[in-house]
């Protein structure tokens, strides 16, 4: 059931779910598949990363960008109605025992940082945001990631933080962190990933494949990616995004092979 949707930017709305029952398990770099009611041309359900999970409340937010019918649609929900969701769905990141993660994020890439930061702090790290926009105001639920750890930001525009994309801050070149975590346009993150390759840091990467059914059946989320052979190996296969993902090691990627 919709608890609330907030309209966070012209462009972005915050969904809070909740249900009589307990919410199940979930965890970070998860995903749901959304149907969509009352919206005629929107034939099949819409992959939406968890945002965050609020146990005690017992809420799921899902952080919603409109950028069509479907999507629209969910954004004009009201408190009170009900909302059909597969959940939860794909592999998410590993929480891992880093003390010093960052995790970047472009765009609505950042909806699943927020939930894997909380955690990562709950289990004692000290995460790092870095987030990036095109201006000052594309830069989404900044005050809620302040409550999980440091956040940095870079704005093509240079309205706030530092001018430029992600990968251009100062800060990749005067820190050093034990585990890189990341989502967004595939260009930023494959330029996280040539980072993390040249500083010899673990990575993750959140992959964004269109992903109509989230059960590995419909097959237009497939990736080629490396995996390891019986004689220890690694080759290319295929595999399903929202089955063996959407969460994939930077060694499992073709992108810096």
């Amino acid at each position: 059931m919709v608890r609330a949707v907030e309209r966070i930017h012209e462009r972005y709305v915050l969904i809070r779910l909740t249900d009589k029952q307990p919410l199940p398990e979930m965890l970070p770099g998860q995903f749901v598949e959304v149907r969509v009611d009352n919206s005629p041309a929107t034939f099949l359900r819409r992959p939406i990363s968890i945002n965050f999970v609020d146990k005690e409340a017992n809420e799921l937010w899902l952080l919603v960008a409109t950028v069509g019918e479907g999507t629209r649609r969910l954004a004009a929900l009201q408190p009170g109605e009900r909302l059909n969701c597969v959940l939860p769905l794909g592999n998410g990141f590993s929480a891992g025992t880093q003390r010093s993660p960052l995790l970047v994020g472009g765009g609505v890439g950042v909806a699943p940082l927020l939930y894997q930061g909380a955690v990562m702090k709950k289990l004692g790290a000290s995460p790092t945001f870095l987030l990036g926009a095109r201006t000052a105001n594309d830069l989404l639920l900044l005050d809620e990631f302040r409550k999980y750890g440091r956040v940095l930001v870079t704005t093509e525009d240079g309205s706030m933080g530092e001018r430029g994309f992600v990968t251009n801050h100062s800060v990749l070149s005067e820190e050093r962190f034990d585990l890189v975590q990341c989502c967004g346009p595939t260009p930023m993150m494959k330029a996280v990933v040539r980072y993390a390759w040249q500083a010899g840091v673990d990575c993750e990467v959140s992959l964004e494949n269109m992903m109509a059914c989230g059960l590995g059946a419909c097959l237009c989320c497939v990736e080629k990616t490396l995996q390891p052979e019986a004689d220890g190996t690694m080759g290319q296969h295929n595999v399903c995004v929202c089955k063996d993902g959407p969460v994939f090691k930077k060694e499992n990627l073709l992108w810096q092979h």
